[in-house]
């Protein structure tokens, strides 16, 4: 991960948004007191907060795994009137 000091930041603040943005790489954001930040893209973030929200839903990366090995010749095809 790319660090850049945060008077650097100051100084090119629209530029490290852009680049953040169009690479999808994060940059830590150093300072002298070793209070560090990370400074990520909005989309970016969104999947992160998307990613750690799926994970926390008990079971459902395990049963993403297991569909894997599921026939798709025995899969239903969806029912739109079908109660859960």
């Amino acid at each position: 991960m790319t660090s850049i000091s945060i008077t650097k930041v100051r100084a090119n603040l629209y530029q490290t948004v852009s680049e953040v943005n169009e690479s999808s790489q994060p940059i830590t954001i150093t300072n002298n007191r070793g209070k560090n930040a990370v400074l990520v893209g909005e989309e970016d973030w969104k999947a992160i907060q998307e990613t750690l929200y799926l994970n926390s839903i008990p079971g459902l990366s395990q049963s993403i795994l297991a569909s894997k090995e599921e026939d798709l010749s025995e899969c239903t095809s969806y029912d739109p009137n079908e109660e859960w």
